[in-house]
């Protein structure tokens, strides 16, 4: 698929995430309908609303991509398809239900296995990140739209850390002191800490542990190396998309690759003195 495709796609999927985040407003000013899909997995019925939304529009206006989407049954159809759509309703549903507005709608693009495309939405403020894999990454708020670029900060001490609101992992303080990061911000929503980073906000994003997805990483991935950045597990290995268990069973690491390798470096023997393996899915 040629870049004036995916550009064109690109545009129709910041559209139609546009009137997803429509949906989601009308809900934020309701009171919540909370189900619960496992301990500590809450669902509402604003993530259902714009998954159905989304899956019914991407499902007819692209008859030979396959879906992948957070609130719908996983059929393994899409294994059959090159092309597959990622989709989460709502990353953060903590955070909707908080109404401290860090919350976002995804949808990414994976073709061949390989996040080529992503539109993250923060409905509430009315900011999105939207980008395609090493060709760019824009930022598109009531003021414009800016093309987005990683920061060249390469000093451990100078690097700005962006953490979970809701799900910090312990082990991150150990992380933090061994690399010598002294700045922390938090956030919610996966897309939202990997926008900062894109937006030169922020500069590294670790999750050392399980519980992410194939629709948690595909968007934000795509943005963050059209901004110039990376992403890979906590090994420093590559994601593969459309694959049949589509659990991050090895973490996740994100920043603006100036010292993404050392870092990887740095943070493994922290992970295998917990447990944590390469080879053994957590």
């Amino acid at each position: 698929m040629n870049i004036l495709e995916l550009a064109r796609i690109l545009s129709h999927v910041e559209a139609l995430v546009r009137e997803a985040g429509a949906i989601v407003r009308q809900y934020h000013d309701q009171p919540d309908q909370i189900d619960w899909k496992g301990e500590d997995d809450p669902v509402t019925a604003a993530d259902r609303a714009v998954n159905e939304f989304l899956v019914a529009e991407l499902q007819t206006a692209y008859l030979d991509f396959g879906i992948l989407a957070e609130e719908s049954r996983d059929d393994l159809r899409r294994l059959e398809k090159e092309a597959v759509w990622c989709v989460d309703p709502l990353d953060g549903t903590k955070e909707f239900i908080a109404r401290n507005g860090e919350f976002s709608i995804m949808v990414g693009l994976a073709i061949r296995e390989v996040a080529v495309l992503g539109v993250v939405y923060q409905p509430v403020i009315d900011l999105m990140y939207s980008g395609i894999r090493d060709e760019g990454a824009w930022l598109t708020t009531p003021q414009g739209r800016r093309e987005l670029h990683v920061s060249d900060i390469d000093t451990f001490s100078q690097l700005r850390l962006v953490v979970s609101r809701s799900h910090r992992n312990p082990i991150l303080d150990e992380i933090k002191q061994g690399l010598g990061i002294q700045q922390e911000r938090i956030s919610g929503s996966v897309g939202l800490k990997c926008g900062l980073i894109a937006r030169a906000d922020a500069d590294l994003y670790i999750h050392p542990a399980p519980g992410l997805k194939e629709w948690d990483t595909c968007a934000p991935e795509a943005i963050l190396f059209g901004a110039g950045g990376r992403v890979t597990d906590c090994w420093g290995r590559p994601f593969l998309y459309n694959q049949a268990d589509v659990h991050r069973h090895f973490g996740l690491v994100a920043s603006n690759d100036t010292r993404h390798a050392e870092i990887i470096a740095r943070i493994t023997p922290v992970l295998e003195a917990h447990g944590f393996t390469f080879d053994k899915a957590w």
